[in-house]
């Protein structure tokens, strides 16, 4: 299965220590030019520049055969162009946190998962506990619903009985 990324998801799954469960879901993890550009800024976490910059064999800076369609203009720029490369490649999934973005790949049948979804898989594959991933993921930046986070871990919680 080949997916795109945008920074968002990769960002948290290397700072919450678990970016090692996309493999495993996914052969190849696609990026476009500014998503790499993304996990290289000097904005971004160190964990996560030092990640990037050893990039695994899994993950692969992609070019784009055309710009982002304008259309996209009201999207972040890594976001424009996660989303264009996962329609030129026929990407099986788009791997996406931002509502916006996630809303608008959809409307252009693109399958989008997010870093929770992620996460709720590998927690069903046994690859991580779930509440110690999201209790992680809580204490960085990431927003969430306190309602979503209370679904997920009942949802586990029943899966593991």
């Amino acid at each position: 299965m080949i997916v795109v990324a945008d920074t968002s998801p990769l960002n948290y799954l290397v700072l919450i220590g678990h970016i090692e469960v996309l493999p495993y879901f996914y052969q190849r993890v696609l990026i476009p030019p500014s998503v790499w550009e993304e996990l290289q800024d000097v904005n971004t976490p160190d964990i996560v520049r030092a990640w990037a910059a050893r990039p695994p064999a899994w993950l692969e800076q992609h070019s784009l055969r055309n710009p982002p369609d304008a259309s996209l203009n009201f999207l972040d720029r890594g976001e424009r162009e996660a989303i264009t490369l996962a329609l030129e490649v026929g990407a099986d999934r788009l791997i996406a946190d931002e509502t916006l973005a996630r809303e608008e790949a959809k409307r252009r049948h693109v399958s989008v998962i997010g870093t929770l979804g992620v996460l709720r898989n590998a927690a069903r594959a046994d690859l991580l506990s779930l509440p110690e991933a999201l209790s992680k993921l809580q204490q960085t930046n990431f927003y969430v619903a306190p309602e979503l986070i209370r679904s997920l871990l009942e949802e586990d919680a029943l899966r593991r009985k």
